[in-house]
């Protein structure tokens, strides 16, 4: 059940959990207090004229009072403090466990989807651990007590304030087996919702290019609606049910009225028993008057629990964390007839074969959609090659634990992403801990010092969301700095060079030189000073390779890579500047 499963995180603190209990027990029983001490006024003091005992009743009852209030308070502060931990798990958990994901997840899964999960159905969680254990546990204690307490007064009137609870739980009951497909719609259109959001901010830049904005309001006029009608739904069944279950509730202590004054009159109850009865009751359907939201509450917890349980509960990606872990990576990268698809029957890898040593550089040129990228996919193991076998130093990859091989290759690639911190946090990444020294000397080897010492706040200074507060080039120079401060032994550089100006472009191919040095380098170009000097080029054409060797060689032999060659040569001469020559 996900409710259970949901409430199964208070384990985990059961000293903090059982403090909870106490306090709600200890300010649970004190309710008594008012009923014993009106009954008493009216049955002892005021018939028999004890008005010695007036004072001492109500010192009793008012000091009940601010007892129970001193313990409200203290498990209001206990409570929040208990129920932020397990919130915090349940937050950690889940982050935890999308950041242990394949990328094949991510692939089908909107962003604007997975932050709805974080954002909104945990806490819609924390709503049902909150409320359920500070509402939910302890209005069934303090129904169970006063009712305890009412039946020892009086049986037969007991009944009778009771009578109209099988409809309020039948109702109840009937609210939360149709409503939960009314939440989980709700749940899904908010999801949509945010999705769009979060695709159309993402692409502003090619809204406003296309002049599209009135069609994406149009588009998010529709998601925003389907959104206000699933509420309404909701809205509709509570206003439909809930005045009814309280009309009926309530109807209660007009049959108790009514009994109790038969029975008054006829002596069997006293006017004491009476007026401790209407104390109760009120203490009695207090609880039953928080149904609605407490049920609410749950169905729509439930919903939100099942939404993140559904993550939680997937495999984490293979080999993340288990695997071998070799004692050192020396570099060699080998591909044996490895065939790879993102969807079956349309394969983008056919019986790739090539081999890098350690320390080479390995180019790979051809038109796009060739299988390029697709290829460092497979390097960097977020995907596993469908037929064939690729080598890592002469070991099957796929028996590697890929934290330690990732951590052990640097990737450049052709939209370098920088976070939305400053230059300094964005290098760390790599290599926490590193000096200041360390980090200079890597931006001064990326030719990218000069640069990060002229912005507003150095090398604190924040880039901005994907970096948008430096030019390209900037980015690709961080980037590379990145990398140099990685040190790893295998650099996969995705078109690092790419819709760059010629002073940049030589900015970046300086760096990418001393990047390069003495590491196992595999390269995607679209420009022929990227690859003129590579050990080996492989040309791709619709997922295979169909000519290798070097510049030399691959203009000697006339194939495809000559004719890309040819082409940016001319395209060289007539704008005085390399362009792509790789399709």
């Amino acid at each position: 059940m996900t409710i259970a499963r949901i409430l199964r995180f208070t384990a985990r603190y059961p000293w903090r959990a059982s403090i909870a209990l106490a306090l709600a027990v200890s300010a649970t029983l004190l309710v008594l207090v008012l009923p014993m001490a009106t009954k008493r006024f009216i049955d002892e003091v005021i018939p028999e004229g004890k008005t010695e005992l007036i004072l001492p009743t109500a010192l009793v009852a008012v000091g009940a009072i601010a007892l129970r209030q001193v313990m409200l308070m203290a498990r209001t502060l206990t409570n929040t403090a208990f129920e932020q931990r397990i919130i915090h798990d349940l937050r950690r958990d889940l982050y935890d466990k999308v950041q242990r994901l394949p990328i094949a997840w991510f692939d089908k899964q909107p962003t604007g989807d997975i932050m709805t999960r974080v954002g909104s159905d945990v806490p819609s969680m924390e709503r049902v651990i909150t409320q359920g254990i500070d509402q939910g546990l302890t209005s069934l204690l303090q129904f169970g007590i006063v009712l305890a307490y009412m039946f020892s007064q009086h049986a037969g009137l007991t009944l009778i304030t009771l009578a109209p609870l099988p409809v309020v739980g039948i109702a109840t009951w009937l609210y939360s087996r149709n409503n939960e497909d009314r939440y989980r719609k709700t749940s899904e259109a908010s999801s949509a919702l945010n999705s769009l959001l979060h695709d159309n901010i993402a692409g502003i830049r090619q809204i406003k290019a296309y002049t599209t904005e009135p069609e994406e309001l149009r588009r998010f006029k529709r998601k925003s609606r389907k959104l206000r009608k699933a509420r309404m739904r909701v809205a509709k069944a509570d206003a439909m049910t809930w005045p009814g279950v309280s009309l009926v509730a309530e109807s209660g202590i007009v049959a108790m009225m009514a009994a109790a004054t038969y029975w008054t009159v006829d002596g069997s109850v006293t006017l004491g028993t009476v007026g401790a009865f209407l104390f109760a009751w009120g203490y009695l359907y207090d609880p039953i008057s928080k149904v609605s939201g407490i049920t609410g509450m749950l169905v729509s917890g439930t919903v939100a629990g099942k939404r993140v349980f559904s993550i939680l509960d997937l495999e984490d990606e293979p080999n993340l964390r288990d695997g071998e872990r070799p004692e050192a990576l020396r570099g060699a990268v080998e591909f044996s007839g490895v065939d790879f698809a993102y969807a079956e029957g349309k394969p983008v890898l056919r019986g790739v074969s090539f081999r890098a040593e350690p320390g080479q550089t390995v180019a790979f040129v051809g038109p796009t959609g060739a299988g390029k990228s697709t290829l460092f996919n497979l390097v960097a193991r977020f995907y596993e090659p469908a037929e064939g076998i690729m080598r890592i130093d002469g070991r099957d990859a796929s028996k590697l634990c890929k934290e330690w091989l990732r951590d052990r290759i640097g990737y450049v690639t052709q939209e370098s992403f920088l976070f939305n911190a400053s230059v300094r946090e964005n290098l760390l990444l790599a290599a926490p801990g590193s000096s200041e020294e360390a980090l200079w000397g890597a931006l001064r080897a990326a030719n990218a010092e000069d640069f990060v010492n002229e912005l507003p706040e150095g090398i604190d200074t924040v880039c901005g969301e994907r970096g948008t507060q430096l030019s390209g080039g900037q980015r690709q120079r961080i980037s590379i700095a990145r990398a140099l401060l990685k040190n790893p032994p295998i650099l996969l550089l995705d078109e690092a060079t790419s819709a760059v100006d010629n002073e940049t472009e030589q900015l970046i191919q300086g760096a990418l030189a001393r990047l390069r040095e003495d590491r196992t380098c595999l390269v995607i170009a679209h420009r022929l000073t990227t690859v003129r000097d590579a050990d080996l080029i492989c040309v791709l054409e619709a997922g295979q390779i169909v000519e290798r060797g070097t510049h030399a060689e691959l203009l000697a032999g006339g194939g495809l890579y000559a004719k890309l060659a040819a082409a940016g040569f001319e395209e060289e001469n007539e704008n005085g500047r390399t362009v792509d020559s790789a399709g």
